[in-house]
C-alpha cells in the first residue's frame, strides 16, 4: 500500500469517527429541534466526505498495486530518480480560460435562477470541454 492510499484511509477513518461523534452529539443536545434534533447538514456532509475519502483511498490503492515502485515510496531514492518527462502541458491553450468562463456563466445562472443563462453556460461548458479534449487530436491543416 502506497503513501497516498494510507493518507486517504487515515483521513477517512478520522472523518468517520468525527461523523459518529457529531451525529451523536447533535442528536442528544437538541432534543426539541426539527426531526429529532439531528443537525442534518453537518451530518450528511461528514458522511459524504468520509465516503469520498474512502473512494479515493481504494482507487489509489488499486492503481498503486499495478505500478512500479515510485521514487517517493523508495527510502533509498535520490532526487535524480524522479527526474524525467512529467507529461505534455499546453502552454498556449485558450480552452481552460474559456471553460472557466463557461463555469462562471453556469454559476451565475444557478445563483440567480435564470434558466436561459444555465442553458447557455451548460452548452458553452460542453463545447469548451470538447474543444480542450480535441485540440491536439485534429491535424493542423484542418483547423
Amino acid at each position: 500500500m502506497g503513501a497516498g492510499s494510507k493518507v486517504f484511509y487515515a483521513i477517512g477513518t478520522f472523518l468517520a469517527l468525527m461523523a459518529v461523534a457529531y451525529i451523536v452529539s447533535t442528536s442528544w443536545i437538541g432534543e426539541d429541534a426539527y426531526l429529532f434534533g439531528l443537525e442534518w447538514v453537518g451530518g450528511v456532509a461528514l458522511v459524504l466526505a468520509t465516503a469520498l475519502c474512502f473512494m479515493m483511498a481504494v482507487y489509489l490503492n488499486f492503481t498503486e498495486r499495478r505500478m512500479d515502485v515510485l521514487p517517493e515510496d523508495w527510502e533509498e531514492a535520490e532526487i535524480e530518480d524522479g527526474a524525467g518527462v512529467l507529461g505534455f502541458f499546453s502552454p498556449h491553450s485558450i480552452w481552460p480560460f474559456a471553460m472557466s468562463g463557461a463555469i462562471f456563466f453556469l454559476g451565475l445562472g444557478i445563483a440567480f435562477y435564470q434558466l436561459w443563462l444555465i442553458a447557455f453556460g451548460a452548452v458553452f461548458l460542453i463545447w469548451t470541454t470538447t474543444q480542450l479534449n480535441l485540440q491536439y487530436g485534429i491535424p493542423r491543416e484542418k483547423h
